[in-house]
């Protein structure tokens, strides 16, 4: 498996994990299990790719060795991208729910 997929793979579940960590702790932005484990993964592949380009030492695989601190690294940017996703989403819905 890629270096790249192993990076994608651990972004998506450190946003799912962050998204279901920050609607646990901000119930007036909980978007519901399901829903913040959507936002949370988006926002975790989207903002761990972010964070890989602009720091490229956490790409991951150098010669093919797998090296934990970038794993690590990929594991907490996804999840602070993910749990920050979701609370703007839980914003964005609370806000046009109170404009109708």
């Amino acid at each position: 498996m890629s270096a790249t997929m192993i990076n994608l793979i651990i972004q998506l579940i450190a946003g799912a994990i962050g998204g279901n960590a920050a609607g646990a702790s901000m119930k007036n932005l909980d978007l519901g299990t399901l829903g913040n484990t959507i936002a949370g993964a988006l926002g975790g592949a989207g903002g761990g790719t972010l964070l890989t380009a602009l720091l490229p030492m956490l790409q991951g695989a150098a010669g093919g060795n797998i090296d934990i601190a970038a794993l690590a690294g990929q594991a907490v940017g996804g999840g602070v991208a993910g749990a920050v996703v979701t609370a703007i989403v839980g914003l964005i819905k609370n806000q046009m729910a109170g404009a109708k």
